[in-house]
């Protein structure tokens, strides 16, 4: 038995922040069943456009999919006898199309008093932007992300990974997860919402409380920490490494490696303040010798100095990396159509237990095998497929 296998999760979400978030609980076992429109084109709409690609393969693994047409009476109803025996249901929609199509909280509570609605919205379930279409890039931009990622300078850089999407999701499902540990005393289920816009600002973290608590905005600061020297990026013979070497033991440590005593005697880089206020002469001084040799040569000696430090990877550098096969987080899974594929398992490890590895159903694979659990009968199955229900 999984962790999370005796609860079922009616997932309608699309794009990445939804999916995201019931993959967490489907990577441990939570029966889930994935809605998908009846008249939706058999894309990864919003995922790169490929049902086989590697962005829609990642986010839907480990489910059970079904088609439903929502827009329709016979549709909703269907939907509404699974959320009478179901324990958690997910959607993205903006908030108004979610009350349109009855997957609100107050329609599903009354079915299910003890369902558990999880949604995300790109700003939130009321306000003047609730309406607004949500995007990952607008909410890096709008939760400050973006005016604190870059070099000093550039300009406004939106990171790398969609990072609000991705958090939004991780929210939601902590979210769900605090709402069925209460329901497990109250016998009462709760509607747990996030938005992009909310992820996004918590995730700037002390960059946030900078402002709210010292009124300070914060400025770029490139691949330098904002806070700490020193920290970045240093030129090697044969690439970069990237040293992270905060307070002062740590700064003796790499002054130590470094063979720089003397020029560490120079009263601008004595202490921490100073040598944050004098960065450019502090981030030099190492320059000059880190330059001289190779990166692995210093990743290998700041390391067994007890100085955080490493190397910079592209993508094929990262799995080539003896760790990183080590911790085993390239995962194989058996696709019926595609064969074995490699996606990127859930990143906790949980003595005992190994998260699912199912590949992504097709659209519709599971319809009728999900209903006929959920007690319809083929008469029943076959009346909602002749009007297009299902």
């Amino acid at each position: 038995m999984m962790p999370l296998s005796r609860f079922t999760v009616l997932d309608l979400t699309r794009v990445r922040s939804g999916p995201t978030c019931v993959r967490q609980l489907a990577d441990w076992g939570a029966n889930v069943i994935k809605v998908e429109a009846t008249d939706e084109v058999d894309t990864g709409k919003g995922l790169g456009g490929e049902r086989h690609g590697p962005d829609f393969q990642l986010v839907h693994r480990n489910k059970r999919g079904i088609t439903l047409n929502l827009k329709s009476g016979e549709g909703r109803a269907t939907f509404h006898r699974l959320v009478a025996k179901a324990d958690v249901v997910v959607e993205n929609y903006r908030p108004d199309v979610k009350n349109r199509l009855g997957v609100d909280y107050e329609t599903l509570s009354k079915i299910n008093p003890r369902i558990v609605l999880g949604s995300i919205s790109g700003f939130g379930q009321t306000g003047p932007y609730a309406k607004r279409p949500g995007f990952d890039q607008i909410a890096q931009g709008m939760g400050g992300l973006m005016s604190v990622t870059g070099l000093p300078g550039q300009g406004p850089v939106r990171a790398g990974i969609p990072v609000a999407d991705l958090t939004a999701g991780l929210y939601c499902a902590l979210g769900i997860m605090v709402a069925l540990l209460e329901r497990e005393s109250t016998g009462k289920g709760r509607w747990v919402h996030t938005s992009l816009l909310e992820a996004m600002i918590a995730m700037m973290d002390f960059q946030a409380t900078r402002w709210t608590m010292a009124g300070e905005v914060p400025p770029q600061a490139g691949n330098d920490h904002p806070t700490t020297v020193p920290t970045g990026l240093f030129q090697t013979t044969d690439g970069v490494v990237n040293l992270a070497g905060g307070g002062q033991q740590m700064w003796e440590r790499i002054v130590s490696v470094l063979g720089i005593q003397e020029e560490a005697k120079d009263p601008d880089v004595a202490n921490d303040k100073l040598r944050s206020k004098n960065r450019a002469k502090t981030n030099a001084m190492l320059q000059k010798v880190i330059g001289t040799n190779t990166s692995a040569h210093w990743v290998a000696e700041f390391n067994k100095a007890g100085v955080p430090c490493g190397p910079v990877y592209s993508m094929d550098q990262v799995f080539a990396d003896e760790q990183v096969k080590h911790l085993g987080i390239a995962m194989p899974v058996q696709h019926p159509k595609l064969g074995e594929i490699t996606l990127v398992r859930a990143p906790m490890q949980i003595e005992g237990v190994q998260c699912n590895r199912n590949p992504t159903p097709e659209r519709g694979q599971h319809t009728d095998e999900v209903l006929a659990e959920f007690g319809f009968s083929a008469e029943e199955i076959a009346a909602l497929r002749a009007a297009k229900a299902i």
